[in-house]
């Protein structure tokens, strides 16, 4: 007769949780590209719903990037509504914390749904590498931002990790500071000569420098990985 090897306990209730983590991930990708939310995704149409919350446009702006992000919304869409509504600066600050309140926020679900599910299939080769990942938290997202890790996915993926979550955060925040003021000051920039109809002005010094800026993030990556020794 053959003998069944037991679950440990929780097993059931790991996958369970797993399982309304997947179920999540489909309902959120359902909700933004097939209902009218979408509609929402323009700076024209977010636009009028910030000016009608006048003094609590910056909070409402944050609210809905911290939901786009944790609802599968692209990172970069979210980024360049934030620039064209609010400008270079203020548009920066803006992104910059509704980006790290959304980091949070994946992780977060993350770590709470899918974590032991993804516990149990760790087996021993894999289990060292999960161990290095909490040893060298902070590096190790702090490298995958800098080469611009795809931002949703790594905030859920990293939760399903030994990662903590403090060296997730300040990995996240330092690494996104600069990708996300190069864009933001970017769009920005064409936005304000947009409205002003003063196309010369992306020959002045702001607009040459917004330039340069984007077109010096795409070697980041490659610098990042040049100086970590990466082919």
């Amino acid at each position: 007769m053959q003998s069944t090897t037991p679950s440990p306990p929780g097993a059931g209730r790991a996958k369970s949780k797993a399982l309304f983590l997947v179920l999540f991930i489909v309902a959120a990708v359902v909700l933004i590209r097939y209902t009218p939310i979408k509609t929402y995704l323009s700076a024209d149409r977010l636009g009028v719903l910030l000016a009608a919350a006048g003094f609590w446009a910056p909070l409402v702006f944050i609210l809905v990037y911290v939901l786009g992000v944790c609802l599968f919304v692209p990172g970069t869409l979210l980024t360049g509504l934030g620039a064209a509504i609010f400008g270079p600066y203020w548009g920066f600050l803006w992104v910059w914390i509704g980006a790290m309140l959304g980091a949070a926020g994946g992780f977060i679900i993350g770590r709470t749904l899918g974590r032991d599910f993804a516990a149990s299939l760790i087996g021993s080769r894999l289990q060292k590498y999960d161990q290095a990942i909490e040893r060298n938290g902070f590096a190790t997202v702090l490298y995958l931002r800098l080469i611009y890790f795809p931002f949703t996915a790594m905030n859920f993926g990293m939760g399903l990790t030994r990662v903590r979550f403090v060296d997730y955060m300040a990995g996240t925040g330092l690494g996104i500071v600069v990708g996300t003021f190069v864009f933001t000051f970017f769009i920005g920039t064409l936005k304000t000569a947009w409205v002003s109809g003063r196309w010369s002005d992306l020959v002045s010094f702001n607009g040459l420098f917004s330039v340069a800026l984007f077109v010096f993030s795409f070697f980041i990556p490659v610098i990042v990985k040049r100086l970590r020794g990466d082919r």
